[in-house]
């Protein structure tokens, strides 16, 4: 869930070490492609399950959607969606060893050290700022006295801002959080693997060989420790992202990618089935078929590989930029504040279910924009800046590449 899709040059071969990257057209597709995610994640959550929302609905959505709850279920596999898409951003975005180490400002810090502040500023200003304002909105409406929802306590939400709160054993105050600190930790194993020893086409190939193969150990082993950090149910997602993204900088006659790529569906179908589907049953909310699991999987997978070998090159519409940008904070408030809203306007002042429904989901967006417009784009260059002193400005010419060796 970041906003780095520009496309990188393509002059590299698999013979030679990767060029420095240039910023070439932004791929609005992918970021057209990030919003209709969210959007089947707030559909899951408004429409396709139980809960705390029925109780928003006043009964359960299967009633008030009858002919689409069945599909709105199916939304939640929005988040392995999510997941196919981060694990290409990030390494697109991850890929060249930043140019700052090469800066007179970057003093004598190594090249990996460099990279790795780089890159971790690069994501903590990308996630923080719109989080904390979202973890401390919720907490102050899910306050209000006529508000239904229960307010964690001070010092629960004081650990909510640290993002580390499931680890911890502490209440959430957002329902979407346990995605980000998967998130988290795919970002600490791309850091510690790829960015700090520098990315080539190798170590990329490697790191997603070998996860993989942890991975399915780890769940074989039954250990929580490794499940934890190694994530088996996550992982082929991830993964799957990161062997698109060598499409797109390789090209589409790349055997080992296409290889990450077929072997991280077939696992990640495999979780997703495990996971959501289950037998009909007439007190289950909803039911999801093994069959329509995979179809959404599939598709999310082959939306992404289109957009990487350029299929999706003409969807390349300027409000595509604003739809990617309005995504991550639409993601953590709609949700929790979608079920005040709803209650307010279906309950409250009678707004029939569908109308309830659209209103609810353009007053989430409008929620985004106010948060990309008055904490992101504050708050995200001048926390990066913090983390990353050294960093050049923005805008600043970069330095001239260094002289080639031997």
């Amino acid at each position: 869930m970041t906003s780095e899709l520009t496309a990188p040059g393509r002059t590299e071969t698999a013979a030679s070490p990767p060029p420095p990257r240039t910023r070439g057209p932004r791929l609005r597709a992918l970021d057209g492609l990030r919003l209709l995610a969210a959007l089947m994640v707030a559909a899951y959550h408004y429409g396709g399950r139980g809960g705390d929302i029925s109780r928003a609905w006043g009964s359960s959505p299967a009633h008030q959607f009858p002919s689409l709850s069945g599909l709105f279920a199916y939304g939640c596999l929005g988040v392995q969606i999510f997941f196919v898409i981060s694990g290409f951003v990030i390494c697109l975005s991850g890929w060249v060893p930043p140019v700052s180490h090469h800066h007179p400002s970057a003093g004598r810090a190594s090249p990996g050290l460099s990279r790795l502040r780089s890159f971790t500023a690069s994501r903590i200003s990308r996630l923080y700022p719109a989080y904390w304002v979202a973890v401390l909105l919720v907490t102050a409406v899910f306050a209000l006295p006529w508000v239904a929802y229960r307010a964690l306590g001070p010092s629960e939400v004081l650990t909510n801002l640290t993002m580390l709160q499931l680890p911890l054993g502490v209440p959430r105050v957002l329902g979407v959080c346990w995605t980000l600190w998967a998130e988290l930790r795919f970002y600490a194993l791309f850091a510690l693997c790829v960015v700090l020893p520098g990315a080539t086409r190798g170590r990329v190939v490697l790191f997603c060989a070998g996860w993989t193969l942890a991975a399915a150990l780890a769940q074989a082993a039954h250990q929580p420790f490794l499940d934890v950090v190694l994530m088996p149910q996550y992982a082929p997602f991830f993964i799957g992202g990161v062997g698109l993204y060598l499409l797109h900088r390789y090209g589409a006659r790349d055997p080992i990618a296409w290889a990450i790529v077929l072997v991280s569906w077939l696992i990640g179908q495999h979780y997703a089935v495990v996971g959501l589907w289950h037998p009909p049953s007439a007190t289950a909310f909803s039911y999801r078929s093994a069959a329509g699991i995979v179809a959404v999987v599939t598709l999310g997978f082959a939306l992404v590989a289109a957009v990487a070998l350029g299929a999706l090159r003409w969807a390349n519409w300027r409000w595509l930029t604003v739809a990617g940008a309005l995504t991550y904070p639409f993601y953590l408030v709609h949700e929790h504040l979608g079920w005040v809203v709803v209650h307010a306007l279906h309950r409250g002042l009678g707004v029939p279910s569908y109308a309830t429904f659209a209103l609810t989901v353009g007053l989430m967006l409008l929620l985004a924009w106010l948060l990309h417009r008055w904490v992101e784009r504050p708050l995200t260059p001048f926390l990066k800046r913090s983390v990353d002193p050294k960093r050049p400005p923005a805008g600043a010419a970069p330095p001239p590449p260094p002289a080639a060796g031997p």
